[in-house]
């Protein structure tokens, strides 16, 4: 009889649901729990909402008995990581309770809602456990798939229960073993222009540190400085050089043209004892002169397994920088020149930077060129 009473309600509930879509809808799909959690929070704006009551008075108990039945089977079954998902239910249930509680309008439907603290107390250190144990058992010093992994089962062992055993203490030795060790050598540069290129290893090295390489947390690298004080047996070696730099001579070029505006006065005349101005076309012949120097260099970037001197990547990543510099001179009228074209002229020559700062700006393109390859490498570590 209870039965039969009970799939009368459940079909009355959807017709009443009918000028309802959302919760229709999750009621139809069997998501029980979303219906009452809209229910509840129609009512908690309107307390005599007639079909939200009626949604939460057939929603709520359904809802009860599918997730007691899901935490019930999930307890019975062999299902790795099974107390996580009786975590869940047992959160879904409680949630329901404290939303009802909080909407005067859903707890005169639902006066007693179902809380379970202390069996979600009990379901959290089980959840704990077994993925505390799964870490454990997969924890493996030379294994770093293996201890990423473990990394995560103590972080959701923590997540489940806070300060569980020595799960943080597991944490760190997960994230070491996991961790790939790069060492990252002194950027040389050709000895010809007596070059510092420490401006660009400092460039990298933030980069690298700064969390540059695409969300791996599992990647450190080293100076050699670093690597040396705290005895590191690296993973890597990550060798950076330039193999060439070469600062071109000074190139000169002219280049003139004829320039003419038109309807410029270019004197007066007079007509019936009437003076007038008149106008013609002014020339002028103008001249912009242009010194350039073009310096081109090649980076060279390898990456080296330190366990076997093994070459895993290398390239090669070529760069220019041209520098250049511009002025004017003209014959003719001046008045043939526009406002920029006379600015030029009054311009001089400017001598070309020296090798150390065509250095630098030869370096720009080349840096994003070496961050792109090494993020696309790293990413599969």
């Amino acid at each position: 009889m209870k039965a039969i009473i009970k799939i009368l309600g459940l079909a009355l509930l959807v017709v009443l649901l009918e000028g309802c879509t959302s919760g229709k809808r999750a009621f139809e799909n069997g998501d029980y729990y979303q219906s009452v959690l809209k229910a509840v929070d129609r009512l908690r704006k309107n307390p005599k909402h007639k079909k939200s009551r009626e949604t939460l008075k057939y929603a709520y108990p359904a809802a009860i008995d599918y997730l007691t039945g899901e935490i019930n089977n999930l307890k019975a079954s062999a299902r790795p990581f099974k107390w996580a998902g009786v975590v869940s239910a047992y959160e879904q249930i409680n949630n329901m309770s404290d939303q009802i509680r909080r909407s005067p309008g859903a707890l005169s439907v639902i006066r007693n809602p179902d809380r379970y603290a202390s069996q979600l107390t009990e379901a959290r250190t089980k959840a704990a456990e077994e993925h505390y144990a799964e870490g454990i058992r997969i924890l493996n010093p030379n294994n770093r798939q293996a201890s990423k992994e473990a990394f995560y089962l103590f972080q959701k062992a923590l997540g489940f229960v806070n300060g569980y055993k020595d799960s943080q203490q597991k944490m760190n030795e997960a994230r070491e073993y996991a961790t790939l060790k790069v060492v990252l050598e002194q950027i040389p540069v050709p000895g010809r222009y007596s070059l510092s290129a420490n401006f660009f290893q400092d460039k990298v090295e933030e980069f690298l540190r700064g969390g540059g390489i695409y969300r791996n947390e599992f990647l450190q690298f080293f100076t050699p400085r670093e690597a040396e004080r705290v005895k590191l047996d690296p993973d890597h070696i990550l060798s950076i050089y330039f193999e060439d730099f070469v600062v071109g001579q000074v190139f000169k070029k002219e280049t003139t043209r004829e320039l003419t505006r038109d309807s410029v006065k270019v004197g007066e005349v007079v007509v019936d004892g009437e003076t007038y101005p008149s106008y013609g076309t002014v020339k002028a012949d103008y001249t912009v002169h242009r010194a350039e120097v073009v310096s081109e260099g090649l980076l060279a970037m390898r990456v080296i397994d330190a366990r076997n001197n093994g070459v895993l990547m290398s390239e090669k990543l070529p760069g220019t920088f041209v520098w250049f510099d511009e002025w004017a001179s003209f014959n003719g009228d001046e008045r043939a020149l526009t406002n920029d074209e006379i600015a030029l002229t009054k311009k001089r020559y400017i001598p070309p930077p020296p090798p150390q700062d065509m250095f630098i700006e030869f370096t720009r393109p080349i840096y994003n060129q070496l961050t792109n390859r090494l993020n696309t490498f790293y990413r599969r570590f």
